[in-house]
Parts: structure tokens; sequence; C-alpha cells
């Protein structure tokens, strides 16, 4: 990626896909170019959220909703410490922000990181042509980097794909640190950094668990020497074929037998230590209004997803593993995605989706309450 500030909201700017379509508009935030995979994002509001998820690494995100910028920047929001997009396409940005709590416009923060994007083109016309033929590598080129279509097309078509990428360990924090509990601690949890967001341990701490999150790189010896109560696997960004540490280190918590609970990136582990299959989705579930049911209550929810990935796993017989029976505990109600998995036999679940709700709504939260039930019936059986 390269960069530069001036004149910005004025320099022409172009988004180019790998299939040769190409849109003009103007630069937002920095001048350049960069490369990423063009996905949409239908959430209308959270902007500063979904920017500084890691799992959106190596990503050009569409927004969907029509102006975005509206309420600015803040210091409190951020699931991260950086913006993790590798571009960002809107179609109307708010020329002032507006809000108690901004401290800076969202154009001031894209040029502060370095992040290149692209505004005034038609957003509705790239997010239907994205349905329509997939997700795709992209480029944004403004200032210095525009060049005749077919050179940007033929550099956009050298890019990576993303199926194969193995970018977990990019985002992943490098040393271990400890989110303590709000008030009285009553577990500890070993959570395994995929890519997780700020809000995730926050939830944990909530409930009076004291979260060590630990490097994507941990061993088993790693995540015991903290005595965990139990074990949490995050979301991450990147193709699960490539996870095979995280995939090993998730067999062995299975094989103890050690409450564990994963999300988005850990949904795909634990399907993959079970024995089931994983592959893209065309487009993938991005944005924080995805209807999902808890087979388990029946209960519909409204979630908050970022995954174009899944795992493939029957949706209508329990499976036999290595590990016990286990089954499809959670389906997308708009496609019949798998969105959530669960052991019959020992203590062990996950999700596709993100039930921090940062942002999103909050329908999922009884997720973590789930873990702790886990967690204390687990403890209660031991002292039995």
């Amino acid at each position: 990626m390269t960069t530069s500030t001036r004149g910005a909201a004025r320099t022409p700017a172009v988004l180019v896909l790998e299939d040769g379509r190409t849109f003009r508009g103007r630069a937002y935030g920095a001048v350049g170019e960069t490369f990423g995979e063009a996905v949409f994002s239908t959430g209308m509001t959270g902007y500063q959220e979904t920017l500084t998820d890691p799992s959106y690494d190596r990503q050009i995100v569409v927004a969907t909703a029509p102006q975005i910028g509206n309420t600015g920047w803040n210091d409190e929001d951020d699931e991260s410490g950086r913006i993790w997009v590798s571009g960002y396409v809107v179609r109307d940005p708010a020329r002032v922000p507006s809000n108690w709590r901004s401290r800076r416009s969202l154009d001031d923060e894209l040029i502060a990181q370095g992040v290149v994007g692209i505004s005034g083109i038609d957003t509705r016309a790239l997010t239907r042509h994205l349905r329509e033929r997939g997700s795709m590598r992209a480029g944004i080129f403004s200032g210095d980097a525009l060049a005749p279509d077919a050179e940007l097309v033929r550099r956009v078509q050298a890019q990576p794909h993303m199926k194969g990428a193995s970018l977990y360990e990019e985002v992943a924090t490098k040393e271990a640190y400890v989110v303590p509990a709000v008030g009285e601690k009553k577990f500890t949890v070993a959570a395994i950094d995929l890519g997780i967001k700020g809000m995730t341990p926050q939830r944990m701490a909530e409930r009076g668990i004291e979260v060590h999150v630990l490097p994507a790189t941990a061993t088993a010896e790693d995540v015991y020497a903290v005595q965990p109560d139990g074990v949490f696997f995050s979301n991450g960004p990147g193709d699960p074929a490539t996870a095979d540490g995280p995939v090993a280190l998730m067999t062995a918590v299975l094989e103890r037998k050690t409450p564990l609970f994963g999300i988005c990136f850990g949904n795909q582990i634990l399907g993959r230590a079970l024995g089931f299959g994983t592959y893209k989705l065309k487009y993938g579930h991005r944005g924080i209004n995805q209807p999902v049911q808890d087979r388990t209550t029946g209960k519909v929810e409204v979630t908050a997803h970022n995954h174009g990935f899944a795992v493939d796993a029957p949706l209508d017989k329990v499976s036999e593993t290595k590990f016990g029976r286990a089954e499809v505990s959670h389906v997308c109600l708009n496609d019949d995605v798998v969105e959530g998995l669960q052991l019959l036999d020992q203590p062990a679940f996950s999700v596709q989706y993100h039930p921090e709700a940062a942002a999103g709504p909050h329908d999922a939260a009884y997720l973590f309450d789930r873990f702790t039930s886990l967690m204390s019936t687990v403890r209660e059986g031991q002292r039995a």
C-alpha cells in the first residue's frame, strides 16, 4: 500500500475488480493504492467496530448503508489497536460528524492510519455485482497510483486469493495478557487470540471470568499453565483450512474434556477438529442483521457476522466423531449455512457469529452465560 493525504476529498479515485469492472469516484481517506478481497457489510451502524475488527484483515469493505461517518470517530469503540481493513468503500461520506463522543472525523482517522478508500460510487450496484459474481480481489487507486484500466486490472489479478490465505498469526497478540474479572472472580479462561475483538474478553469479564488472552501460537502447555476452567477460541481472518496449529491445540483441549467455546474462526476450528470440512462462501455473511435460529431452543436471533468461510456439516442428523456425538446447533435462516456446533457427550460448543455485539444486537449475549454454566456444571461434577 502506498499513501499520501493531500487534497484527498478532491482527488479522483477508481475501484477495480478482478473481473475488469470499475467504479469511479473520489478518494476517501488516504490517497494511493491498496489491494484486498472486496466484500460488503450490511450494518447501518458500527463502522468503527467494523474497521477495527481483525477479521477484516486483507479485505476491502463496501458499506451498503448509503451514508457513513455521521458519528465521527471516538477513542472508546475500537475493537483492536488499529484499523485492519485494506480499504473502505462508501457512497456518501458525512461532511461533518455530529456526536458528543466524536473526537475527529472518520476521514481524518482513515488518513491518520493510511487507509486508502473511495467515495461517491454506486455501492448498491457494486453490492449486487458481488452478490451475483461473488467476493473477489480488488484494488482502490488514487493520485499517483492511477493508470490505464488494463494496467490496474493486471495489478489486481496479481494479488493472492483469500482461499488458502493464512492470516490469523498476523493479527493476533504476540504476548499474553490478562483481562481481570469484574467484581468477584468465578472462573479462569484461556482465550486463544486468532483475531480477537476487545469486547469479547470484556463480555466474559462482566460475568466474573478472568481472561488470559494467549497468542495464536500458544501450546497446550501454555493453555494449562493458567489452570483454566474453560478455553475460548476467537474469531479471526483467512482460510480455516490453513489453521493446522489451532486445530491441533483444540484437539488437545477436547481430549482433556475442558469446557470449550469458539466463535467465528473458532467455530471453523472446532469443525475441523471434529473431522468436518470447511469451504468458501460465495460472498459471505457480514453485518449486524443476520437471522440465525438456535435449534436447541427454537428461538431466532438477529446476529452480527463477519465470515467468508463455513463448516461443511450435515444439518439433518447427529454425527459421530472421535469426541462423541456432534450436531449443528445453529443455522442461518437466509441460506442454511451452519452457524453453530455442539458436542453432546462433552462440554464443547461454538457459533459462527459474534455474540459480543460490537457492533450489533445483543440477542446472542446468552452464549457467554451458556459458557459459564458449562464451566460451573463441570466444576460441580469434579467436586462430586
